[in-house]
């Protein structure tokens, strides 16, 4: 038996190209057999085909059609987010430039835990992230100077200075729930280990699991009846000592934002430290016309940032940005073979300190690749075309007698029922749905009903394939 190829080196692009080939044609037999947006039949189905193609996991000889078969089964097992009637949860479809880099990334495999072994992708890390830092914080990263220095020598391709020391900074995570769990760790050292997280009942999950798991005391959960903390109830609830308030831009179940300049201003008032979690709505930033939605983030200490959500990156693509860098010292840590004092005395940089993992994937490079490739208006016309398309869908449910609307959305995310059933029924109808596999919607429970949820992150959805997954739901409905 001849030695598998591998996939970087001289013949690494050679071995890679028929392969390509291979899960493309895969990636389409799949997607032809699914059909929809969700293969049919239920768990129980899927999960029968699943094992029929697998047979024996670990079999005596190889199959060399393992690659396509498996690609294949996974293609039609799955649900596609780039579907337009795939629409239930802050599952976007990736963009293909970005799947590509992804590619690259595998290929090399550079590992983000000492310089040796990412040289090129550690500085694209440091230069993506701060970027990202500055534009959470509303630092410009041109003009006025204060990341600039004089015009370079001649033949010189950048103005850009390195950032100074207490530059904002960011963190590359797995995503929200890693992003919130450093959050928390960050304040914990920053304010002592007496810290009490306050949050309202509309935060995300990760929020008070992570002050379980970091054995903080048990967090003060404000109740949020209209779906956002409000400002007054947090100012009530605050007791004496030190606090980390977490509120939320953009919520799991509406897509809700909190009110962050007057939350930001009982923080200030309170001495508390303030984490905003803004996986979902962060991206707003790079819409002009959406930005204001975000005044009063640049007060946070830390800001929670997710790509894979409303940013059309392949999982995982999470960031923490951090507005004092000297939070991050809490994280420094000594281990001789990756960062040996000598070595860092010698201008190696120090990486260990960016992550609480170690072996880690380069995340970075499809986020730089998107960013360039992209622009800010190109990323600023995909913000804007699904907020458009939630507002127009929005539109349809409140005209017509068969739907009601819970509320207007604020970011993409729309939450409809069928008029006049029970919320036993909009689950049935829900359940039904997915187990056909004709559409993937979303629920929710807020003012005491169960909602269906369309969660709009498709730039390709149109208003005519809304108008059709109104008539499924109509269709299916028990009455």
């Amino acid at each position: 038996m001849s030695t598998p190829s591998l996939a970087s080196g001289p013949e690494g692009p050679d071995a890679l190209r028929p392969l390509l080939d291979t899960v493309l044609d895969a990636l389409t037999e799949g997607a032809g057999a699914r059909g929809g947006p969700l293969p049919a039949g239920g768990p129980d189905e899927v999960a029968a085909r699943v094992r029929d193609v697998v047979g024996d996991v670990l079999p005596e000889e190889g199959d060399p059609d393992a690659l396509r078969h498996l690609v294949a089964m996974l293609a039609e097992g799955s649900a596609d987010p780039a579907h337009t009637l795939c629409a239930a949860h802050l599952h976007c479809p990736p963009l293909a430039v970005a799947t590509a880099a992804d590619l690259a990334a595998s290929a090399l495999n550079p590992s983000m835990d000492s310089w040796d072994q990412a040289p090129a992708a550690s500085e694209l890390e440091s230069l993506v992230t701060r970027s990202l830092a500055r534009e959470v914080y509303g630092i410009p990263p041109r003009g006025a100077g204060l990341y600039r220095y004089a015009a370079p020598p001649r033949g010189a391709t950048s103005h850009e200075a390195p950032a100074p020391a207490n530059a904002p900074d960011a963190l590359v995570t797995t995503g929200g729930t890693e992003s919130n769990q450093l959050a928390l760790l960050l304040a914990r050292e920053a304010l002592g280990p007496d810290v009490q997280l306050v949050c309202g009942a509309n935060a995300h999950h990760s929020l008070p699991r992570a002050a379980w798991l970091l054995g903080l005391p048990a967090p003060v959960i404000v109740p949020t009846p209209t779906g956002t903390l409000d400002p007054a109830a947090l100012d009530d609830v605050l007791p004496a000592g030190p606090h980390l308030v977490a509120a939320t831009a953009g919520t799991t179940d509406a897509g809700l934002i909190d009110p962050l300049p007057e939350i930001a201003a009982v923080c200030e008032r309170q001495h508390a430290r303030l984490h905003v979690d803004a996986a979902y709505g962060g991206t707003l930033l790079f819409s002009a016309r959406h930005r204001p939605k975000l005044t009063g983030l640049s007060a946070a200490a830390t800001v929670t940032l997710d790509l894979h959500k409303l940013g059309w990156q392949p999982v995982a693509a999470g960031l923490l940005a951090v507005r004092d860098p000297a939070d991050l010292a809490a994280l420094r840590y000594r281990a001789d073979y990756l960062n040996a004092d000598d070595d860092t005395e010698a201008g190696l940089p120090d990486l260990l300190g960016r992550s609480l993992r170690t072996t880690r994937r380069p995340d970075i490079l499809k986020i730089a690749v998107t960013l360039k490739t992209l622009g800010r208006t190109g990323l600023a016309a995909l913000v804007d075309q699904v907020c458009d398309r939630a507002r127009e869908f929005a539109d349809l449910v409140q005209n017509h007698p068969g739907f009601e609307l819970h509320d207007r959305p604020v970011i993409s995310t729309v939450l409809f029922r069928p008029a006049r059933v029970g919320d036993d029924a909009v689950a049935a109808v829900r359940r039904r749905l997915l187990v056909d596999g004709r559409a993937v919607l979303g629920r929710a429970t807020l003012g005491g009903r169960l909602w269906l949820k369309a969660t709009l992150l498709n730039p390709h959805t149109r208003l005519d394939d809304l108008a059709a997954l109104m008539k499924l739901v109509e269709g299916n409905t028990p009455r």
